[in-house]
């Protein structure tokens, strides 16, 4: 065992067993490279990477090539997923560098940690004109030895250029309506109108930008948008990359036609589709989009969540091929025709090959399918499939399943809080709202930590009920403040909210810059080579916009200019990236349109017990205002001071019946009672 025996990573875990002598990131490993003048080669990745695996055993678990490393270097590990500031200095470097990024990261580092040579993933023999992985390690410890002052030479003008990076958004205005009609036409531009989606292979889900073709149509009318939003839903929800059994998404599509997933599936990704497809049956009506947020729901309730009450990271890629031994990338997932009749027989066999794809030539590798709904495929009883996937999903449970990375991201859980509460709200599943509400129960019993003497936190990461060392990002920060804005909405209990404006405080304290800029790390975060700072939206909402759309909702529900404002000027860098790169500032497109609507807040007011109330709160919640913030409770007087709420202050019954208030921009509509004229306040604002 080597130095990770002792840490709580599940991905670093993995390679306690290695003969590299691997240190976790710490200043000891540092110290040892200075002590020793050896260059520390930094290895990052994540525990359901398929290539991270695929060099592990390549080379990190061969015993020549981890003696010349332990030899030559200070050999440092790190799991992107505990440590994203670390992930995004580096990765940073790497795309600067060599114009392209991923995972494995491998970056070589001086003893101050700057950077002076780069990569990605390295094979054991050259390959596709990459040279093997000793062939690295040889080249750079020939340069450390022969060239010390060309190394430090370069690593110097790397950080200095990352330096000269700095972002100066926060002096930028706040996004109009103009700038949001050239993100449409940015994205029309991208738009895959054959297959959905933007752009070619790799195709990625675009949950961020589709949140934001929603909101759009519901802010302009515009059914260009609606139409890109559906028509890619529903080519996802059809594809491979959609589990057709179990429900929930892998990772991305290898292919332009959503057939063959890259098999892992992540938890950020499964709770923002979740939320678009709730969303998009709440804007159309469509039984797809219902029953795909359902399966995605109940997929991450039965597979990732723990035994504490919150969601595990990641299912791997990998799983044992049961007739080779072998762990292989969707083992666990591709069939057959042969194997659908070994489960189903003959008739339900062939029924199921031609409603799932399932071919003789096959979809993915060796002859195996990857299961589909393609558009022609053959109408049969909705009653017998519905058998058919009980009967294949219970076959497949006998299979050896992917590996499971347990640690609870608080970033992701805030995702799946809200995602969860909405749907069980929505779809009338209180079972949802409550295993949401168990989630948001761990973050504040495991990862707030408010210790006398030192500045409160939020940690990053927990296992087993134990929070982990690592600090809390502004991703977090922001994505937690969202899930506890979108429960408090939901179950009406104050709380929640009360909690996001201690996570928002910190925000704004702790990583907000005077220009108004945001930044990943806090002020009293450790040291990098460069403080992160990085606002494109990719696999999940950045920081930056992720804060600024939970800045906006806060204040929203309380009134507070600070927040409002601090929203606002965080917006600034969608004015400057929306209409030119719209595909990677999806969430903070999704908040300029809730500025530009209001948002709306709404008010209900009724006794707890009476059905009214009830369907007043559903009508709320089911309004397309982009971003609306709802408050429920029980009347409050004047004379009752601000409660919880305080957008329930002085809202009274009418006719002594529940009673819904909705405002915007200092407005207030007329208080109504019915939930038909409630919608018709909360949809889409036309021109």
């Amino acid at each position: 065992m080597n130095r990770l025996a002792g840490v709580t990573s599940p991905y670093l875990l993995q390679h306690a067993d290695n003969p590299v002598d691997w240190w976790p990131w710490e200043p000891e490993a540092f110290e040892e490279a200075r002590r020793r003048n050896v260059p520390v080669l930094l290895s990052v990745g994540y525990s359901a990477c398929h290539w991270c695996h695929v060099m592990a055993h390549e080379s990190f678990e061969d015993e020549l090539t981890a003696a010349y490393m332990n030899e030559h270097f200070v050999n440092i590990k790190v799991d992107r997923e505990e440590r994203p500031d670390v992930d995004a200095v580096y990765m940073e470097a790497v795309q600067a560098a060599t114009g392209q990024g991923g995972w494995p990261m491998t970056v070589f580092l001086t003893a101050d940690a700057e950077p002076f040579y780069f990569g990605t993933y390295f094979p054991p023999e050259p390959r596709h004109g990459m040279p093997s992985f000793m062939q690295v390690l040889e080249g750079v410890r020939a340069a450390w030895v022969g060239r010390p002052e060309e190394v430090a030479e370069v690593a110097q003008k790397i950080v200095r250029d990352l330096a000269g990076r700095q972002l100066d958004y926060g002096k930028a205005g706040t996004p109009g309506p103009e700038e949001l009609a050239q993100a449409l036409l940015g994205l029309t531009r991208e738009y895959d109108a054959v297959r959905g989606g933007f752009g070619g292979a790799p195709k990625f889900p675009p949950s961020m930008a589709l949140e934001f073709l929603l909101r759009h149509h519901a802010r302009t009318g515009s059914e260009g948008a609606l139409q890109m939003a559906a028509d890619t839903c529903e080519a996802m929800a059809r594809g491979g990359i959609y589990d057709q059994l179990g429900g929930g998404f892998a990772r991305y599509s290898v292919d332009r036609e959503w057939v063959v997933p890259h098999f892992e599936k992540m938890l950020y990704d499964n709770a923002l589709l979740c939320r678009v497809y709730a969303h998009l049956w709440r804007s159309t009506g469509s039984e797809l989009a219902r029953r795909v947020a359902l399966e995605t729901a109940d997929f991450m309730v039965r597979e990732l969540r723990t035994a504490q009450g919150g969601f595990a990271s990641a299912l791997d890629a990998d799983s044992e091929d049961p007739l080779t031994g072998e762990h292989v990338e969707g083992a666990y997932y591709a069939w057959t025709p042969a194997q659908l009749r070994e489960v189903l027989g003959e008739d339900d066999g062939a029924l199921a090959a031609g409603y799932f794809g399932v071919t003789e030539e096959g979809t993915f590798e060796h002859g195996t399918s990857v299961l589909q709904l393609p558009q022609d495929g053959p109408a049969v009883d909705a009653e017998r499939i519905a058998g058919i996937r009980a009967r294949l999903l219970a076959a497949r449970a006998e299979r050896p399943a992917p590996g499971r990375d347990d640690k609870i991201v608080a970033a992701w859980n805030g995702l799946a809080v809200a995602a969860l509460a909405e749907c069980g709200a929505y779809f009338e599943r209180p079972d949802l709202v409550e295993r949401a509400t168990e989630a948001a129960d761990l973050l504040v019993r495991v990862h707030f930590d408010a210790a006398a003497g030192r500045a409160p936190r939020l940690s990053r990461t927990s296992k087993d009920g134990q929070a982990g060392a690592n600090a809390g990002v502004l991703e977090d920060y922001g994505d937690v403040a969202e899930g506890f804005l979108a429960l408090a909405s939901v179950t009406g209990e104050g709380v929640w909210l009360e909690f996001a404006g201690f996570l928002l405080d910190l925000v704004l304290d702790r990583f907000t810059a005077e220009d108004g800029s945001l930044y990943d790390t806090a002020h009293d975060a450790e040291k990098l080579i460069r403080r992160p700072q990085d606002p494109t939206d990719t696999a999940a909402p950045s920081g930056w916009t992720a804060a600024a759309g939970a800045l906006l909702s806060y204040a929203a529900h309380t009134g507070s200019e600070a927040h409002r404002t601090a929203a606002e000027r965080a917006l600034g860098v969608v004015q400057a990236l929306g209409p030119r790169v719209p595909r990677f500032i999806g969430h903070g497109l999704s908040v300029a349109e809730a500025l530009l609507d209001g948002p709306r807040e709404v008010a209900v007011v009724g006794h707890p017990e009476d059905p009214a109330r009830a369907a007043l709160h559903r009508a709320a919640l089911l309004g397309t205002a982009p971003g609306a913030v709802v408050a429920v409770g029980l009347p409050q007087p004047a004379e009752d001071g601000e409660g919880e709420f305080p957008l329930l202050a002085e809202r009274t019954l009418v006719r002594d019946l529940p009673t819904a208030y909705v405002c915007r921009h200092f407005v207030c509509a007329r208080p109504t009672t019915d939930p038909v004229e409630l919608a018709e306040q909360l949809g889409a604002v036309r021109p």
